[in-house]
């Protein structure tokens, strides 16, 4: 399949999704009964790493900031530390609460270095929706790696835990209160399998134009960021596509540059505060 080329000086086509994407979709938690306090939160565009770069750079990496605030993450009830002895035996895995009176949600459950925690919710999407479970998005931890997995919630219910991998034998690693511990993504079912990749020489292609435009223009501007004076040395990055814009000034209707997901309400307190 091939893309028709755009005409100079007009917007960019819109690709947005033939319903339009209208109508607010339902996505319940069901609190279990007895289970840790494990808050849910739309994810924050923060991340400390970011802000500790050189002047903040990162921060102008808009795909990375969309990225970190698409998902709502489930947060650590807790402080615990948790640490591997290196071997396949469940308890090799030892988790010390720092408060010992705490509903626990981490535990060692698999062996083979992995951490499991409790999550006490029963989660139901959409019909044909799945959940795609993973770790926080652009959240780095030293010593372990979250592990992912993808859940038919629309349909299913069994509940199901979040797990990480330990990376870092003997070397402890804490979890701190408030800390997200899993992040949630809504996906619909076969989505993914709709699509039929390919690939194609750039060479004599729709894209061909644009893409060497956006070369040399990228090229330009680096040779021009390290020369005092000029407009690329005080504007020091692009943004064309922070704007949603080519290297035209053409504009892209659809374009983003946040995510405003909607937090999880309680149904039970704004029931009792209807009445």
């Amino acid at each position: 399949m091939t893309t028709p080329p755009r005409t100079p000086g007009r917007a960019p086509r819109s690709t947005a999704p033939a319903d339009g994407g209208a109508g607010p979709l339902p996505l319940t938690a069901y609190t279990v009964d007895g289970g840790p306090d494990l808050p849910l939160v739309p994810a924050p565009v923060h991340r400390e790493w970011i802000a500790a770069t050189d002047e903040g750079f990162a921060r102008r990496c808009l795909p990375l900031m969309m990225a970190n605030q698409s998902e709502w993450w489930i947060l650590n009830n807790s402080t615990f530390t948790v640490e591997w002895e290196g071997n396949r035996h469940a308890p090799a895995l030892r988790v010390r609460y720092a408060d010992e009176s705490a509903r626990r949600a981490a535990f060692s459950n698999f062996g083979h270095g992995v951490l499991t925690f409790h999550l006490p919710y029963l989660f139901r999407t959409p019909p044909g929706w799945n959940l795609l479970v993973r770790g926080p998005a652009n959240l780095p931890k030293d010593g372990i790696t979250a592990l992912s997995g993808l859940i038919e919630t629309d349909w299913t219910s069994a509940f199901f835990t979040m797990n990480w991998q330990v990376t870092r034998p003997h070397h402890p690693i804490e979890f701190r209160a408030g800390e997200p511990v899993c992040a949630l993504v809504p996906q619909r079912r076969d989505e993914l399998t709709r699509f039929r990749p390919e690939t194609t020489p750039l060479a004599g292609s729709p894209e061909e134009a644009g893409y060497r435009a956006f070369s040399a223009s990228r090229d330009r501007f680096s040779e021009e960021r390290l020369i005092p004076g000029t407009r690329a040395h005080q504007q020091q990055f692009q943004r064309h596509y922070l704007r949603g814009e080519n290297h035209h000034g053409e504009r892209f209707p659809e374009h983003r540059r946040k995510v405003d997901l909607q937090p999880f309400t309680d149904r039970a307190l704004n029931a009792e505060e209807k009445e």
